[in-house]
């Protein structure tokens, strides 16, 4: 299961970060504290509409781009069925975990389990965007 908090941050951070922007310069253009900014894009917080679209507007994004692009990543994490199954015991020596890999053309979505309760899910998007989501 991909927590939709975390790929809503991530898809922010990636925004502010391709930007060249920090959170206080952001935070302070949204009318936001920097702390709760910060946790919005790691995923600890859940933004309300408002502040997201306060933030879009911050970031100079539609909210409807920022939530395209949030889509498009779960609904493509979603089509892995494997995502965060629970795996084997790991082997008496340690291995590389397995990637599998999905794309969309505009999206493509890799997903390395680093055990049975912990994901990692990189994005890579047409325009060269590049996002870490860890779940």
């Amino acid at each position: 299961m991909v927590l939709l908090r975390r790929v809503i941050g991530d898809a922010l951070r990636a925004r502010r970060q391709g930007q060249h922007r920090t959170l206080r310069e952001v935070s302070t253009a949204a009318n936001v504290s920097l702390g709760y900014l910060s946790e919005i894009e790691r995923g600890q917080k859940e933004a309300s509409s408002e502040l997201l679209a306060a933030i879009c507007e911050a970031l100079g994004a539609r909210l409807s781009e920022v939530l395209g692009e949030v889509s498009d990543t779960l609904a493509l994490a979603e089509g892995m069925e494997t995502v965060l199954t629970p795996v084997s015991p790991a082997p008496a020596e340690p291995t590389e975990p397995p990637v599998r890999k999905v794309a969309d053309g505009n999206v493509s979505v890799s997903v390395r389990q680093n055990s049975p309760l912990k994901a990692t899910l990189r994005t890579t998007r047409k325009r060269g965007r590049d996002v870490v989501y860890a779940a």
